[in-house]
C-alpha cells in the first residue's frame, strides 16, 4: 500500500463525518446506527439521500453543497478515494455530508426500512458479466426496497450503453415507474443544475464524446423483482479497464 494511502486512512480515523463499520459489527447483524442516523448522527429529521459507490464523494458533496435541509451519504469500500469527499465536507463545514466504508451488500445491516429518500447511483462499474454485482440489478433493487421510503427515488447517471440498457430492461421487465429518460442527457434538454454536478470520471467521458445517460424512476414498494431474458451488447469502448483508471 503507498504511503499516500497509509496516510489518507489515518486522517479518516480523525474525521467525524467517516463511519468505518468492522466486518463483526454488521456482518449477520445490525450495525449500532441502523435507524439512527438523524437523531445520532445529523440531529434532525431531514430526508438522507444516499450515494452507492460514491468514489471520492464529488456527487454526494455537491448535492449536500445545493441541499442545506436534506442529509446525504456516500458508501464505497475504496477509502482512499473516500477520503477527497469526506476532507471537503470537513473543510466546507457541510455537516450534513457522511461517508461510510464498507461493501454495498451489507446496506440492510446499516439502515433500517424507509430510512433512505433517494439512492443516487453515479457511473458504477457496469458489471457486464456478473449480473449479481451490477448495482441496478435485481439483487440490489430487491436490497434497496427494504431501505426506501415508498415514494423513494433511483437515479442512475453512466457513461455505460451496457447499464443503461440492461437498467432499461429490468425497468420494462418490473413495470417501475420512470420519471426521466435519457440516453444524452446534455443534448435533452433535462440536465438541470442537480444532474450537471460533475464528477472527475464524467469530465473525461465527455471530453472523449462519450453521451451520459439518465434515469429516474420509482420501486413504489414492490419487494420482488424479476431479470429480463436479454442480450445487451458490451461496450467496447472499456477495454481499457475501470477498476484501473479509477485509482
Amino acid at each position: 500500500m503507498g504511503k499516500n494511502k497509509l496516510q489518507r486512512f489515518a486522517e479518516m480515523d480523525t474525521f467525524g463525518n467517516v463511519f468505518q463499520p468492522t466486518h463483526n459489527e454488521v456482518w449477520e447483524k445490525n450495525y449500532h446506527l441502523k435507524g439512527k442516523w438523524n437523531k445520532e448522527v445529523f440531529k434532525n429529521e431531514n430526508p438522507i439521500v444516499l450515494e452507492v459507490g460514491c468514489g471520492k464523494g464529488e456527487y454526494t458533496v455537491g448535492l449536500a453543497r445545493k441541499f442545506p435541509n436534506k442529509n446525504f451519504i456516500g458508501i464505497d469500500i475504496k477509502g482512499a478515494r473516500m477520503w477527497r469527499g469526506a476532507k471537503t465536507a470537513i473543510e466546507e463545514g457541510l455537516d450534513n455530508v457522511g461517508f461510510i466504508r464498507t461493501k454495498a451488500e451489507l446496506l440492510e445491516s446499516i439502515f433500517a426500512s424507509g430510512e433512505i429518500s433517494e439512492i443516487w447511483i453515479t457511473f458504477p462499474d457496469p458489471q457486464m458479466k456478473k449480473e449479481r454485482k451490477r448495482l441496478t440489478g435485481t439483487r440490489f433493487l430487491t436490497l434497496y426496497s427494504n431501505l426506501l421510503t415508498d415514494d423513494g427515488i433511483i437515479h442512475l447517471k453512466s457513461d455505460s450503453n451496457f447499464l443503461y440498457e440492461y437498467t432499461s430492461y429490468v425497468i420494462k421487465e418490473n413495470d417501475l415507474a420512470v420519471d426521466v429518460d435519457t440516453n444524452d442527457l446534455y443534448n435533452s434538454g433535462k440536465a438541470d443544475d442537480i444532474l450537471s454536478i460533475r464528477t472527475f470520471y464524467e469530465q473525461q467521458f465527455l471530453d472523449r464524446g462519450i453521451p451520459i445517460k439518465y434515469l429516474k424512476f420509482k420501486l413504489e414498494g414492490k419487494s420482488e423483482f424479476t431479470e429480463p431474458d436479454v442480450e445487451i451488447e458490451m461496450d467496447s469502448y472499456r477495454s481499457f479497464g475501470r477498476d484501473k483508471r479509477e485509482q
